[in-house]
């Protein structure tokens, strides 16, 4: 019998510390709300002392390459909505309540699908109706 040798789990760097806070953050988004890239800073900046919005932007931009290590197995990161993602990327949005622009289309219908009260136009969240705050309205 061959003793199996203990796997070694290496300690994430900054940047997946970083990235890892963010995914696990945007898991919990219920459907019918949304935060916003800044929001998202706000609260990880609380424990993790760094980051902002545009560090937010490139952690879900390159969640599918960069960090996909930290993803459960199994799980899509990006793409539209009806792909059954694990990350609902679509909950997250700019200060404005916008979708990203190169994902308006799949995000803005992920967003209707999902009953998001949307501005007139249709474009945008009505974020005064739709934010979501971990731990205070769970």
């Amino acid at each position: 019998m061959v003793a199996k040798r203990p796997t070694v789990v290496e300690p994430l760097t900054d940047g997946e510390e970083y990235a890892e806070a963010v995914l696990a953050l945007v898991r919990q988004i219920p459907p019918g709300r949304a935060m916003t890239y800044g929001l998202i800073a706000e609260i990880i900046a609380e424990t993790l002392h760094r980051g902002g919005p545009r560090q937010v932007g490139n952690v879900m931009s390159g969640s599918y390459d960069r960090y996909a290590h930290l993803v459960p197995e199994g799980a899509a990161v990006v793409g539209p909505a009806q792909d059954n993602n694990d990350l609902p990327w679509w909950r997250v949005v700019n200060a404005s309540g916008a979708p990203p622009a190169h994902h308006a289309t799949a995000g803005l219908e992920a967003l209707r699908a999902e009953g998001m009260p949307l501005t007139k136009d249709g474009r945008r969240i009505r974020l005064r109706d739709a934010i979501w705050y971990p731990g205070i309205d769970d």
